[in-house]
């Protein structure tokens, strides 16, 4: 793999920023039906787990999207790679401010999340390309920083737009971040970054890694335990508590701000600690929270609460399978990370899928304890891979 010339240290430097700052505008892209849900109901004339329907297809998408892009775009450099799948975010948000109905909304997020797949792998993978190995861990958890500040930021904002100008206009402000975000890529970025080519065979090869396949298992029950719960948050707080849109943007506020806290926290300890240790503490920080929420499902400062420790091991816990995926093989790294995102989306297809039935079924209580029998089932599968001493 080709590292950026050595004439250039303030761009490297620099660069995990601007690719942190992408992950904030791929994580505003794919999260904001969440937060918009009510009123894309109401203005679209459908249902909300219709609505709801935007997030699990777009993870179908995502999850097909990301090892098939990685493969096809392996051998392209990185700069321009992801610089270009930043200007279609830009494209698709306006697109989808000026969709005159559910279908054609649908059809523009699923074209433009089919290129948005690549962002995130492919921005850890380059990350590994501009720090020495041993900054590795911490540098990719803080690219990923980016999902935390999308959802510490980017949600409450979308919730904030939509309940008072409306969801096109959130698509909008969305839109601008991804110019912003665009610019200031190509001008801290390193040219000429580019990983080992993804092969067919690397497929395989992954296939037959037992630990890579442990930690895909945990991305997978991870998310969908976090998505049954997440996708209709907004929805669910409305209806079991009674609060405004306001209020709902509180939790989404808090649920950021805390996994941008944990995220912090981690990042500065797991080059010491280890990234079992670090992943442990964030599944179980996730685990207490969803339980927390769906016990007190009703009294809304207990589920805000929930909402606390939940978030303070969301982002964290995502971070950590980035960094033990690129310990565990560190050659494969690009694909093994694409193939993390693709079940990544995995579990928030399964878990908005859930989610949708029993919303759609009335049965909104169950889905706090559908959401925590999954997480249970993810920090169960981190425990049981002490035994694998390379992603400790």
């Amino acid at each position: 793999m080709k590292k950026p010339p050595s004439d250039v240290p303030v761009h490297r430097r620099f660069a995990p920023t601007a690719l942190m700052f992408g992950n904030l505008v791929t994580g505003c892209s794919i999260l904001a039906p969440a937060g918009m849900l009510i009123e894309l109901a109401s203005d679209l004339r459908i249902t909300v787990n219709t609505a709801g329907l935007l997030v699990t297809f777009g993870a179908i998408v995502l999850c097909i999207g990301s090892p098939l892009t990685a493969w096809l775009t392996s051998r392209i450099e990185r700069r321009a790679l992801l610089a270009f799948t930043l200007a279609v975010l830009a494209l698709g948000n306006v697109a989808s401010a000026l969709a005159p109905n559910y279908v054609a909304l649908l059809i523009i997020r699923l074209v433009m999340l089919a290129v948005g797949a690549l962002y995130t792998p492919q921005a850890a993978g380059t990350a590994a390309l501009i720090v020495p190995a041993e900054k590795r861990g911490g540098t990719i958890a803080y690219v990923f920083l980016g999902w935390s500040l999308a959802a510490a930021i980017g949600l409450p904002l979308v919730t904030f737009l939509t309940s008072r100008y409306g969801w096109r206009a959130a698509y909008v402000g969305i839109s601008i971040i991804a110019v912003v975000s665009f610019v200031l890529l190509l001008w801290r970025l390193p040219k000429g970054l580019v990983g080992a080519p993804v092969e067919l065979k690397t497929w395989a090869e992954l296939g037959r890694n037992r630990v890579i396949v442990a930690l895909l298992a945990i991305t997978t029950l991870l998310m969908s335990g976090q998505f049954a719960i997440f996708t209709y948050m907004g929805p669910l707080l409305s209806k079991l508590t009674h609060v405004g849109p306001d209020a709902v943007g509180l939790v989404f506020g808090i649920y950021g701000v805390c996994g941008f806290i944990g995220l912090v926290v981690i990042s500065n300890v797991v080059d010491s600690w280890g990234s079992l240790k670090a992943s442990v503490l964030s599944v179980a920080l996730v685990l207490g929270g969803v339980a927390g929420w769906a016990l007190s499902a009703g009294i809304y400062p207990l589920m805000a609460g929930s909402v606390v420790i939940w978030g303070l091991g969301f982002a964290s816990s995502n971070s950590m399978q980035q960094v033990r995926l690129v310990a565990a093989a560190p050659p494969l790294a690009s694909a093994s990370v694409a193939l993390n995102t693709s079940f990544l989306y995995v579990g928030q297809a399964i878990g908005s899928a859930i989610g949708g039935l029993l919303y759609a079924h009335q049965l909104l209580y169950g889905i706090g304890y559908a959401g925590t029998a999954f997480v249970a089932l993810a920090l169960v599968t981190v425990i049981a891979t002490r035994r694998f001493a390379t992603v400790s």
